[in-house]
């Protein structure tokens, strides 16, 4: 059997992940940080560990850090070129890249298995599937 390898990039393409193998979690955060990130009502992204991903044009990435609510900081890479955010490593799981699911190739697969914040959840937002968990 094949591991899978699936791509991902920044919007002008200058910035590339392969990732390969399964991640350790498809997740929705309805968080305010992760709101302000995005852009958008939530956030969907797939975390694999830091072996099973690997950068090219990374010497193109800034890195801006926060210091979020829990006192952990995190360290959030976009591409100096178009500016799209393309990864983020969460102290303390640093070990671990998050990657935008937005930013993956049509087909990739991925369904969240995580909601969390949802406290903070949009009123007219609904993530709904049998496997996913469901966290305030």
């Amino acid at each position: 059997m094949t591991t899978p390898t699936r791509n991902a990039s920044c919007r002008c393409g200058q910035i590339r992940i392969a990732c390969t193998g399964e991640p350790i979690r498809v997740s929705v955060c309805h968080c305010l940080e992760c709101k302000a990130r995005s852009g958008s009502a939530f956030a969907a992204q797939v975390r694999f560990p830091a072996e099973q991903v690997r950068v090219e044009g990374e010497a193109n990435a800034r890195m801006w850090q926060y210091k979020g609510e829990s006192g952990n900081i995190a360290d959030f890479f976009f591409c100096g070129t178009c500016g799209s955010g393309v990864w983020y490593r969460a102290r303390p799981y640093h070990e671990a890249y998050a990657i935008p699911l937005g930013n993956f190739a049509p087909g990739h697969g991925f369904v969240p298995d995580y909601s969390v914040y949802e406290e903070r959840k949009e009123p007219w937002v609904s993530i709904s599937g049998d496997a996913i968990e469901h966290y305030d």
